[in-house]
């Protein structure tokens, strides 16, 4: 059983509080920006569990009016409560699993349409919407970083910015590649199609001193932004690629109105890029001497959504499933994502 430590919850925030008093803390930037963000995280869990109890003393007082009133009415509103109350504590508990060291960061997700043209871009702007949607029904803020456009239809790759506590810790469940089977709505005979997307997701970093770019190892490119953005989208070159020359990662930027918001957040970007590659490497070293180095290809999807011939969600991880496949497009991914928590804790 996973225990909500609150005392220690508690204590730790009364330590940080101290920490915060002392006259040299705002001189440290760094360490500032990491204690104001336990901070956060902890005051977070800690309203959690305070809005937990209060439904539940709420549903015990209603439990104890209907009893004395004799009031048969109250009993669906104790059950929608319940319902409200178990899926809180639910969150709460899988909270309790997102311990790695980036897991309470924002995310950065890039979403690329695979092989098979236009049918492989409408897939990854399908992907693009059922994201968006998990997003904004999670409480999450999301910004278009980039947005390269499918030539007939959909998006050949878009890469979006959440923004809201756990975002990485959540989202990284949904790394890798998604297939789709359906009746193509591009294919005048009406066949049935396979297509591929696939999606990756790095944790945003703040200013990451084990992640070293040298100016010589760069070449900065500006170019005019196109696709979904505001007044000043194709208006200037400020739209930003930046290709780290010694890795060939290249990352691009174009949401933000000036040249140089777009390049800091292009360069926030390649230094969690490098630092997944560095981290990557690391792990196949560890899966060398183990003898358990795995590839991750292509074809080695995570999930399947299949609308022909009949309509079925399946992740090939947890093998959980989903047959209401519209709920699903329309962001209902949490069972999907808890599973696979649930399955690495």
């Amino acid at each position: 059983m996973i225990h909500f430590d609150l005392p220690g919850i508690r204590r730790r925030i009364e330590e940080l509080e101290e920490e915060m008093q002392s006259p040299e803390f705002w001189n440290d930037l760094e360490r500032s920006q990491t204690v104001n963000r336990e901070m956060k995280s902890l005051k977070n869990k800690e309203a959690s569990w305070k809005n937990a109890r209060c439904k539940l003393e709420d549903i015990e007082v209603l439990i104890e009016l209907g009893e004395e009133m004799n009031d048969s009415s109250v009993v669906k509103e104790v059950y929608d409560s319940i319902k409200q109350l178990k899926a809180e504590v639910e969150r709460m508990r899988l909270a309790t699993l997102l311990k790695g060291e980036y897991d309470s960061h924002n995310a950065i997700i890039s979403i690329h349409a695979g092989a098979g043209g236009t049918e492989a871009m409408d897939w990854a702007g399908m992907l693009y919407r059922m994201y968006t949607r998990w997003c904004e029904q999670s409480g999450y803020e999301v910004k278009v970083l980039d947005f390269l456009p499918g030539e007939e239809a959909g998006v050949k790759s878009v890469t979006l910015h959440v923004i809201g506590e756990y975002a990485y810790g959540y989202l990284k469940a949904e790394k890798g590649v998604h297939r789709l089977v359906r009746i193509s709505p591009f294919d005048a005979s009406g066949r049935r199609h396979t297509s591929f997307a696939s999606l990756d997701v790095m944790p945003e970093l703040e200013d990451d001193h084990t992640i070293e770019i040298r100016p010589e190892e760069i070449r900065v490119d500006t170019f005019r932004a196109s696709g979904a953005g505001g007044q000043h989208v194709n208006m200037t070159d400020s739209a930003i690629r930046i290709t780290h020359l010694p890795t060939g990662i290249v990352v691009s930027c174009q949401n933000e109105r000036s040249q140089i918001q777009n390049r800091e957040t292009a360069m926030k970007m390649l230094k969690a890029k490098l630092l997944e590659l560095k981290e990557r490497e690391a792990q196949e070293k560890i899966n060398e001497m183990k003898g358990e180095m795995k590839r991750i290809e292509w074809g080695s999807q995570i999930r399947s959504y299949v609308f022909h011939p009949y309509n079925l969600v399946k992740d090939h991880r947890t093998n959980v499933e989903n047959g209401n496949i519209q709920a699903v497009m329309d962001g209902d991914l949490d069972p999907f994502i808890h599973a696979y928590l649930q399955m690495m804790s």
